[in-house]
């Protein structure tokens, strides 16, 4: 029994091992999974914001998204080019030519018109003229300093055909002999105000180049690129002025008021003592004339007896002149 259990035993922990090697595995490959469907989508959203808003990175998925769309086209037709979603707003057209025929009739497809007399270099057969509308993705692709798209940016570009492409890699130059490439806006977002638009030309390397309009709506062109129309930014309007603050009042008229008032306070007080010793001296002057009128009053009197108590002399009767008498000889 023993021998048995001992084996059981061995046998149990030889499932378990097997079982925690097998789960191990399994998670050990879906860890790895999730690892790598994590780094492809953090990757291409790196790359995806790198791309972002870069023209040249726009135009080569442009035509690398044509190639798959469209397979074996007719000459002569516009094709439409479907985008995917997050491109809505965007319009994709091209239009495959003979060289010959672009030479002989032109063409007019799209926002441009192509005069005939036109060669392309280096020379090919068959030419692909690529038509680009950004719409309300233009402003942010390009952009002007000091200035505001007024219309959407159109382009194009001229690339070989070659058989089994539907757009070459090959970027073909137009020369011209008469008339230049007219390029029309179809609509124009003018915000009021009597400011004529500019004619602006995108090109490689963040360049732009500003110029007259030749025509209402339209610009000319002698060589292919991106183009649009661009109002300067209005001035920033000026704030009313505020009237200035009144001036201080000046320090030398506070101080001559000031001695003013201590002029006027010192003379008050130097007026009101005159006065009061002009009194105390006019009060002792009317005494002293009284007494001295009493004075000769009593020597025209007559004269009395005086005694001296101390140093105060007295005066003093010697007798009584007048005896009294009753008014009346008879006693009641």
């Amino acid at each position: 029994m023993g021998f048995r259990d001992f084996n059981s035993r061995i046998q149990q922990e030889r499932h378990e091992e097997a079982f925690w090697s097998i789960f191990m595995g399994f998670f050990r490959r879906w860890h790895s999974i999730i690892w790598v469907t994590f780094f492809l989508s953090f990757s291409s959203s790196v790359q995806a914001s790198s791309i972002g808003y870069d023209p040249k990175s726009l135009n080569a998925f442009f035509v690398h998204h044509a190639n798959r769309s469209i397979v074996k086209p007719h000459t002569g037709i516009l094709y439409t080019v479907p985008l995917p979603a997050n491109f809505t707003g965007m319009e994709l057209t091209f239009v495959r030519l003979r060289s010959g025929s672009l030479r002989n009739r032109g063409a007019n497809f799209s926002s441009f018109y192509i005069p005939p007399k036109v060669r392309a270099h280096p020379h090919v057969v068959r030419l692909a003229l690529v038509y680009e509308n950004l719409g309300n993705w233009s402003s942010y692709y390009y952009h002007v300093p000091n200035h505001s798209l007024v219309a959407p940016v159109v382009g194009f570009t001229v690339f070989d055909s070659p058989g089994p492409y539907v757009i070459g890699t090959q970027k073909l130059n137009f020369s011209f002999h008469e008339e230049p490439i007219s390029i029309w806006f179809p609509r124009i977002e003018l915000q009021g105000g009597n400011v004529t638009p500019k004619c602006v030309k995108f090109g490689s390397n963040v360049t732009f180049e500003i110029s007259s309009m030749s025509k209402r709506n339209g610009c000319i062109t002698r060589s292919q690129g991106h183009f649009s129309l661009v109002i300067p930014f209005p001035p920033p309007a000026t704030p009313p002025r505020r009237p200035p603050p009144p001036p201080p009042p000046p320090q030398r008229a506070k101080k001559s008021y000031w001695k003013w008032w201590v002029l006027g306070f010192a003379g008050g007080v130097i007026g009101l003592v005159l006065i009061v010793l002009i009194v105390i001296a006019v009060s002792k002057l009317v005494k002293k004339k009284k007494l001295k009128a009493m004075e000769t009053q009593s020597e025209k009197s007559v004269p009395l007896d005086a005694f001296w108590i101390g140093r105060s002399k007295m005066p003093s009767a010697s007798m009584i002149r007048t005896q009294p008498a009753l008014e009346h000889g008879y006693v009641p």
